[in-house]
């Protein structure tokens, strides 16, 4: 017997002739015309929905592997008569239902799916008396109610608006900078100068917007957008400014430009705000490890906050570095120590020799707050702050050099008392020493001379001797 479920009726079908479904690969041949259709299978009992609702609640426990009423009756009906058949389903985890509910043998294999494919293509052969429109327009309607159960009480979409969101965040700083670099180098053929002076984009393009035209500095209150010191800067840059003239009507489109820059802005502002609250109110303990940011970019990374947490901590630290990774495998080079990790707050504040080392650490720790975020029950952010604390404590030591102790053994054998040398001190006695009288070692000047002349004698009677 085969249960064939079409979102319209259920349908129990019985196979007539089993010979022919041994061959899986032909199978698909005795379903290519109605005639030949009604000689595998036949109708054996017929159930249709009374209204949408019924369809949609029969459906999702389809859905779900779950044993709707209306099923267990018509199985009933079939295992009192034929308990000594096989029931061939295509989901085998209804099958595995059916079997313990019912205690009726259920069959699962590719000659199944097969044959399920094959009656799927001749349904409107097998059942006769259902108009193909109508049935279209049912099956489309509980299409449309079975998408809308599921977008709406899926407990696994929730992160779906964290991506949505940090995916849109992105785009929208890519915009405000297109429209801020060219907001700046079209109006600084005008005003050169204000570039060099305002610093901060957004309060810039508010400075155009106001002001308009650089001959208009002079007679505009700008206090409200700048500070006192630099407002006199800008008017006396605008008296002395080297920019070119321009029309009205190129003022207007700056000016229409500065306007998309503060509004963009301004909507950031606010999506940002809304992306912190929904990863505190989704994974408070992963927000408080690595920040809302770089949070939600790895659940974005990973498609979904369940997803991530079935990662080890060693995929978490690379997340975002896959291209790096493989390259370096390929060419037999180092490998990357951080992806998206990097830019969370702990890592940006260590120095680059211990970058590598916090970086494992924090990615240690974030994996195991991602799984309490996941598949915790307490929704609270006191295991991220713990975390935080043990990675900002390794990392002043590191910073500091300080020795990690890591069990209490090593605490004993860590613990040396302080040396002391136990020798006392001896003074030296001078009066112990022996003394030598002191030769001086100075010629007299009598003696000097004496042996000038003897040399000078000795001179002669060589020179003497040689004549």
């Amino acid at each position: 017997i085969n249960m064939v479920d079409c979102w319209v009726f259920f349908s129990p079908l019985q196979v007539l002739n089993e010979k022919k479904l041994q061959e899986v690969d032909s199978l698909w041949k005795e379903f290519e015309t109605p005639e030949k259709a009604n000689k595998i299978v036949k109708l054996k009992h017929f159930e249709k929905f009374q209204d949408t609702t019924e369809a949609l609640a029969a459906s999702t426990a389809l859905v779900e592997g779950k044993l709707s009423k209306n099923l267990k009756k018509i199985l009933k009906k079939i295992v009192a008569k034929d308990a000594h058949e096989q029931l061939a389903v295509a989901d085998a985890k209804l099958g595995g239902v059916i079997k313990d509910k019912l205690n009726l043998s259920c069959i699962h294999s590719p000659m199944v799916t097969e044959l399920m494919r094959g009656i799927r293509s001749q349904i409107e052969g097998l059942i006769t008396g259902l108009p193909s429109r109508e049935m279209a327009a049912m099956c489309l309607g509980l299409a449309h109610s079975l998408s809308r159960y599921k977008l709406k009480f899926s407990p696994d979409k929730v992160d779906t608006m964290i991506i949505q969101a940090i995916s849109l965040l992105d785009d929208l700083d890519k915009e405000l900078n297109n429209y801020i670099m060219r907001c700046r180098e079209w109006y600084g053929w005008h005003f050169p100068e204000l570039g060099k002076i305002i610093t901060d984009n957004l309060t810039y393009c508010k400075c155009v917007r106001k002001v308009g035209d650089r001959s208009n500095f002079a007679s505009s209150d700008v206090s409200d957008i700048l500070p006192e010191e630099i407002e006199e800067d800008v008017k006396a840059a605008a008296e002395i400014s080297m920019g070119t003239e321009v029309s009205e009507e190129d003022i207007n489109n700056i000016i229409h430009l500065c306007d998309q820059v503060i509004e963009i802005s301004e909507y950031r502002t606010q999506l940002y705000d809304y992306l912190k609250n929904r990863m505190m109110a989704i994974a408070p303990n992963l927000t408080v490890m690595v920040g809302e940011l770089v949070g939600a970019r790895l659940i974005a990374h990973a498609g979904s906050l369940l997803n991530l947490a079935k990662h080890p901590a060693s995929t978490v630290q690379l997340l975002g570095a896959e291209k790096a990774l493989f390259r370096a495998l390929k060419t037999k080079r180092d490998t990357p120590k951080f992806g998206l990790i990097y830019h969370a707050s702990l890592v940006g504040q260590t120095n680059t020799k211990n970058k590598g080392k916090i970086s494992r650490m924090l990615a240690a720790k974030t994996a195991l707050t991602i799984r309490y975020d996941a598949l915790g029950e307490n929704t609270s952010a006191e295991m991220g702050a713990e975390n935080r604390l043990k990675v900002e404590t390794r990392l002043r030591l590191l910073e500091e050099r300080g020795i990690r102790r890591i069990s209490g053994t090593g605490k004993a054998l860590a613990k040396t008392d302080k040396y002391q040398n136990k020798s006392e001190v001896k003074v030296f006695d001078p009066s112990g020493d022996s003394t030598l009288p002191v030769v001086s070692k100075k010629r007299k000047i009598q003696e000097v001379e004496e042996q000038d002349t003897e040399a000078a004698v000795k001179a002669k009677k060589f020179k003497a001797e040689t004549k």
